[in-house]
């Protein structure tokens, strides 16, 4: 009888290894004799096999070997995010063919594994620090911070690039923390600053790595996070329904604006709408609610009379989410700045766009990679954005004049056309004054097709000053913005001086054009030199040659710099006797 136990255990298979050894004799031994001269002593023809034909040369062992020009190359690829047989196919077609590459797959395959195993060697979470740490000797204004748990192990990790904090001078009054990410293999964390920029385009201020959601970690996350950031603290801050994020947040900012995140809150609402998701009215009247109700009264009347005719009034989480609503309620937020994030658009968008593309079992080293990757695409995209403002007139289908014409010359285009929708809505407004003296002018404002959406606006003449019930800015016979009212946050110039400073901070960008020209004649000449034999022992004697000058010139350089330094040195006899004169006429 056999056991229930055995026949369930699995056992591996031992691996089929096929023979290649057939014990051939052929070879040829030399050895060097009197005069130094190596001398055939043994030689075997026969082989006792069938040879190799030309066509499969390049399999052999002998044949195959990743050079270290060719591992350069593989790191290059690797790190522009190609996989693993991308950068193979690559190589091949560029080579002519798998035959001419120099390796097989198979030692491809191999070595990026091994390129994979070398980086999480040591431990994943101190490359990754290992890496910072390298980072910073490039960039010295690169701040990173790391915590250890009671094991003596790294749990939280934050980090941010000199770029950042330039971006947080600028941007740094709205902050969004988003903490839903968990797409690693340790389970950890993710946890972005993130904002908007002049262009209502994403820009990063930060990011780390955190090992649970307690109050204590995200305490030392901010206090890390704002000794980056030289203590600047943000106007309004943006989260999800965390409570231990929002006890964190009343400790370290207790003066800053805690809002939920809109897209969140919708997300969370979806899943405990149970029958009422394919009510479309039910949909209608909670959308109100959260993101159009412009009084607090309005909001009232609306969230009340959606709990009665649903019979939601005893449920826990819309009753939650009404003891939270000073934090998302538009009604009750328009008094601090947002920059626009209190908008569900905006809110989702941010969201889609800092959802980095890993899973759970990448790594932590792996997951920079990604997250720098993001970063260097809103950058890019930031230049871009930028350069077409610096080159561009906006294009309006309303009379560029007043007080549009102004806006276009200030705003970036982006905010240009928001601006412009606004104005356009104010062309179409019925206006009625309601009261006025000397001082102050009392309006009332609606739009024809919306009569009860109503605003009452005050204007003072002599100071310029707008108050609106929708604390938006509005145009009452003025032909130019006032200065109070244009953040230069939203202008043109707004990352001016930032990028005046950073012009000639990186000395080594200046050499990368010559670089890139100076490898594409050479590849070139090499494409061109390939079908003929001579050409090709030319160019290989070229390169000797180049390569020795090249190396006598940096030694040349390098004895020369020491020499330099060597001079400059002051002499320490001198010193000992200045500072001994010093001494005693002290004494």
């Amino acid at each position: 009888m056999v056991d229930e136990e055995d026949v369930n255990v699995k056992t591996r298979k031992p691996r089929q290894v096929s023979i290649t050894r057939s014990n051939c004799k052929a070879c040829i031994r030399a050895k060097v004799n009197k005069e130094g001269q190596f001398e055939v002593v043994a030689h075997v023809i026969q082989h006792n096999h069938e040879l190799t034909k030309p066509q499969w040369h390049y399999l052999h062992r002998s044949e195959r070997k990743m050079t270290e020009e060719k591992a350069e190359a593989i790191k290059t690829m690797k790190s522009s995010g190609l996989t693993t047989m991308d950068t193979n196919n690559y190589m091949a077609t560029e080579a002519g063919g798998e035959q001419n590459v120099g390796h097989s797959v198979v030692d491809h395959l191999n070595f990026c594994s091994r390129l994979r195993m070398e980086q999480i060697k040591a431990g994943d979470a101190q490359t990754l620090v290992n890496i910072l740490s390298q980072e910073q000797s490039e960039d010295p204004n690169l701040f990173f911070r790391v915590k250890f748990d009671k094991e003596g192990r790294i749990c939280n990790i934050f980090w941010r690039d000199s770029m950042m904090l330039e971006d947080y001078r600028i941007y740094g009054d709205v902050l969004v923390f988003d903490t839903t990410y968990r797409t690693n293999r340790y389970n950890l964390i993710c946890a972005p600053f993130v904002s908007i920029n002049n262009h209502w385009h994403n820009c990063m201020f930060a990011c780390a790595f955190v090992g649970d959601e307690t109050t204590d970690s995200f305490v030392w996350l901010l206090q890390t996070f704002f000794k980056a950031m030289e203590d600047r603290k943000p106007t309004s801050i943006f989260t999800d329904q965390d409570q231990a994020m929002a006890n964190a947040i009343l400790e370290v900012i207790p003066n800053t604006r805690h809002r939920l995140c809109i897209w969140h809150l919708e997300q969370n609402a979806i899943i405990r709408f149970g029958a009422l998701k394919k009510d479309k009215e039910f949909k209608f009247a909670f959308n109100q609610c959260l993101k159009m109700c412009v009084t607090e009264q309005e909001f009232e009347a609306k969230w009340q009379a959606m709990l009665q005719k649903y019979e939601l009034i005893e449920h826990s989480w819309y009753k939650r989410v009404y003891e939270l609503k000073d934090k998302w309620c538009p009604a009750l937020s328009r008094d601090f700045f947002s920059a626009g994030i209190l908008s569900s658009q905006r809110s989702e968008s941010i969201n889609h766009a800092i959802g980095f593309i890993a899973s759970k079992a990448t790594t932590l080293t792996e997951f920079y990679t990604i997250f720098k990757k993001t970063t260097n695409r809103w950058r890019s995209t930031e230049k871009y954005d930028e350069f077409t403002c610096s080159k561009s007139i906006a294009l309006t289908s309303l009379p560029l004049s007043g007080m549009l014409k102004h806006a276009a010359q200030v705003f970036t285009l982006s905010l240009f056309r928001d601006f412009e929708e606004e104005f356009g809505y104010s062309m179409v407004t019925t206006v009625q004054m309601l009261g006025n003296n000397e001082e102050c002018l009392l309006y009332q404002v609606t739009l024809e097709d919306k009569p009860w959406y109503a605003h009452q606006v005050n204007y003072i003449h002599e100071s310029q000053t707008v108050w609106c019930t929708c604390k938006s800015l509005k145009h009452l016979d003025v032909t130019r913005i006032p200065d109070k009212y244009v953040s230069k946050r939203w202008t043109k110039f707004a990352k001016t001086e930032a990028w005046d400073r950073l012009k000639n901070q990186d000395p080594k960008q200046q050499y990368i054009p010559w670089r890139q020209t100076i490898m594409r004649k050479y590849y070139n000449l090499i494409l061109k030199s390939q079908e003929n034999k001579e050409t090709r022992a030319f160019m290989e004697e070229s390169f000797r040659n180049s390569l020795k000058m090249v190396e006598d010139l940096l030694a040349s350089a390098a004895q020369k710099e020491s020499a330099e330094a060597a001079s400059n040195i002051p002499d320490v006899a001198d010193n000992t006797q200045s500072n001994t004169d010093v001494s005693s006429a002290s004494i």
